[in-house]
């Protein structure tokens, strides 16, 4: 094997873990692909004789320019019209959801929206440490800190991770139920179906990015939930409900299909227990472009 192909080889080994890395850090699968090709190509370049250790040196290069990207993002986020939700990284039913070489496999949309809240440091200390399991002494060499300030940072970030609520998700078999009976409700707009599938306190957010309609803030409670598809229902009655597809996104079941617009549409249930604690709506065109639907 030649240099070139060793090298080449070494870092598509660690390309998943980076794609992980990334994503979690900035919520966009492009954005995601993007540090991770600009580490390629710095890779590429690198002297080999000065990385001692290749898997410390793409990580310090991807959370780097993730912590770059953030700084732009943070001043995108503060005009961002409505309700903002992660990329939806979307899956077959059948992906196993603990599957840990899978992309989605613990990104619920909550942690996701937990993290947003982080600072960028807290959020790559946590991530490093808590979930890549790297010691502080490998964070602070990644982040450019020393060891106590990253366990500072790693703290607070735990601190509000573990602030946010308790769930208990369905097995595989009760979400897609859940999901089929929640998407035949919609259609149909039955109310009382609505409220009984939803939890007394479930929440309803859903992204446009301004780009096509979409409620601006979140909806509260199961009987509002209810109302708001059933309103729909009656809105569309005229039109054929299209096609969904029952998928898994960021772990979690969920559907994709084309809306009225002809632009795909995703729906993501959060389940606890035996009722839907969260609906995300994405239908933000810019954070659709990877998704298929039909």
């Amino acid at each position: 094997m030649t240099a070139l192909s060793s090298d080449a080889a070494l870092f598509e080994e660690r390309r998943r873990p980076l794609l992980r890395l990334a994503y979690r850090m900035l919520g966009s699968v492009a954005e995601a692909e993007d540090m991770v090709q600009e580490a390629w190509l710095r890779w590429q370049a690198a002297d080999r004789a000065a990385v001692g250790e290749p898997a410390a040196f793409l990580t310090t290069v991807v959370t780097r320019l993730c912590l770059d990207q953030l700084k732009s993002a943070r001043v995108r986020r503060e005009t961002y019209v409505g309700a903002w939700l992660p990329e939806p990284l979307v899956e077959s039913m059948t992906t196993e959801a603990a599957d840990d070489d899978g992309l989605a496999g613990d990104l619920s949309v909550a942690l996701m929206l937990t993290l947003e809240r982080l600072s960028p440091l807290e959020r790559a200390a946590f991530l490093l440490h808590d979930v890549f399991d790297l010691d502080f002494d490998a964070v602070a060499r990644v982040l450019g800190r020393n060891n106590a300030t990253c366990r500072k940072l790693a703290a607070r970030a735990r601190e509000h991770v573990r602030a946010s609520p308790t769930r208990y998700p369905a097995s595989p078999d009760q979400g897609e139920a859940l999901t089929r009976a929640f998407l035949a409700a919609t259609h149909s707009g039955d109310i009382a179906t609505l409220q009984g599938l939803l939890a007394a306190d479930a929440v309803l957010l859903a992204d446009g990015g301004g780009k096509r309609p979409a409620v601006m803030n979140p909806l509260r409670g199961a009987d509002r939930i209810a109302r708001f598809f059933a309103g729909l229902a009656r809105k569309y009655a005229d039109v054929v409900p299209a096609a969904a597809t029952l998928v898994r996104i960021n772990g979690m079941p969920g559907f994709v299909f084309t809306a009225a617009d002809g632009l795909p549409q995703t729906t993501t249930l959060e389940i606890d227990g035996d009722r839907i604690a969260a609906v995300y709506i994405m239908r933000n065109p810019d954070k659709l472009g990877h998704v298929r639907a039909g």
